[in-house]
């Protein structure tokens, strides 16, 4: 084994991450700095800081991201309408690369030689851990212990912290808990019951969002002003990405906006099954979209419909620092120049709609739409010339087929 001299671990402090900090200690016989990132995941962050302590840590870093987080992942993803197989709205996918980002930094600032990540060897995260590595810096070797040392279970992790008396949360003790990933975009939760899918997932599940059917009985109105595609006011107050997003969390949270039982494709090889929560992104694509509908080209808007499973894809699968995804953001950045406005959404029993839109750049023209009659000139006899164009190959097919 190649000598290490310093690590650099993605530490939350949970089970996992850990038991994979004394793993490192014992394995490699060197520092270990822990790097933990406030994405918004909703948790005190201090008791991670005290459970690294506790292991003999000495420099240990919590670094505030969310505004990071929203302003330069979530919403150049949103300006795409970003959604993986047509539903998932990414949210673990697009804070996998800033961790990296953070992590490669401070082992470049401390002087390590390696990086650590609790991810699994079955997941998706550790693709996307180390893809992002080696786009950033591939001279930083990856160390993932779950590909390298013999636990092959939750009750052997149990069984690691018991040997080491490495303090585990009550609620971790016998029956395997439910993995679950927060942030500011969302929460998905994996595990247990979820694990088969002809099974429904119990109520407890659900962090963010009441039951649609408990939600209130009344909608409640919001309006999103956007500039240039991004989300900058709600209801007329500007605000922080992340404060913005916080904001839409918690209404969208109140009215069981943004639930989502998936099953999905995963970039190794197999299906999976997760609870995903994410109330504002999904009142944000909507709103997104409405926006762009009055002031996007009728071909600039169908480009991106079509380009966007691509780009999710490639998001879903990790190549965030890929040129290929960068060549796809800057085409989408170019189309949202004049996507600027406002959208007033309707809020209720799990729902957001769109209930009206209005931008100064809107290519939305009454006058030309209007059943009454019209200030702009528009000859009804042109629509024959350009229906007999288009219809065209369709009459050389049908004399060809007898029809």
């Amino acid at each position: 084994m190649t000598k290490i001299e310093k690590i650099v671990l993605s530490y939350s402090g949970g089970l996992d991450t850990s038991i994979i900090l004394k793993w490192l200690q014992e394995t490699y016989g060197c520092e270990v700095v822990t790097f933990t990132a406030d994405l918004g995941q909703g948790e005190e962050l201090e008791p991670a800081r005290a459970k690294a302590e506790m292991s003999g840590v000495k420099d240990i870093r919590i670094v505030d991201l969310r505004e990071e987080f929203v302003r330069d992942f979530v919403f150049p993803m949103l300006r795409a309408n970003a959604l993986y197989e047509g539903q998932y709205l990414l949210g673990s996918s697009i804070a996998r690369p800033l961790i990296a980002k953070h992590l490669v930094g401070i082992a470049r600032e401390v002087g390590a030689d390696a990086v650590a990540h609790g991810a699994t060897g079955k997941g998706n995260d550790q693709i996307r851990f180390e893809l992002a590595v080696n786009a950033l810096d591939p001279s930083i070797r990856v160390i993932a212990p779950w590909r390298q040392w013999t636990i092959r279970s939750r009750m052997q992790l149990l069984e690691y912290a018991e040997k080491h008396r490495i303090l585990v949360p009550s609620d971790k003790r016998g029956e395997a808990p439910f993995s679950i990933d927060a942030n500011l975009l969302h929460t998905s939760t994996e595990g247990k019951i979820l694990e088969n899918p002809a099974e429904v997932a119990p109520d407890h599940v659900y962090q963010r969002t009441v039951d649609p059917i408990d939600a209130p009985d009344a909608p409640e109105i919001i309006t999103i002003g956007f500039e240039r595609g991004d989300p900058i006011s709600v209801n007329g107050k500007a605000v922080t990405p992340a404060a913005l997003l916080t904001e839409l969390n918690g209404l969208g949270g109140r009215h069981g906006v943004g639930r989502l039982d998936l099953v999905e494709n995963r970039f190794i090889g197999m299906k999976s099954r997760g609870i995903y929560e994410t109330p504002g992104g999904t009142i944000l694509l909507a709103a997104h979209r409405g926006i762009e509908s009055i002031t996007l080209d009728r071909a600039a808007a169908h480009l991106k419909d079509e380009i966007m499973p691509r780009y999710a894809e490639l998001i879903y699968n990790g190549f965030w620092f890929a040129p290929e995804r960068e060549m796809l953001q800057a085409l989408i950045d170019h189309s949202q120049a004049f996507v600027s406005g406002e959208v007033t959404l309707r809020l209720y029993k799990g729902s957001a709609s769109v209930i009206s839109r209005a931008s100064p750049c809107s290519l939305y023209s009454a006058d030309l739409v209007t059943f009454e009659e019209s200030a702009i000139a528009f000859d009804h006899h042109d629509a024959e010339g350009f229906i007999r164009l288009n219809g065209l190959r369709l009459r050389s097919l049908a004399a060809r087929n007898g029809r």
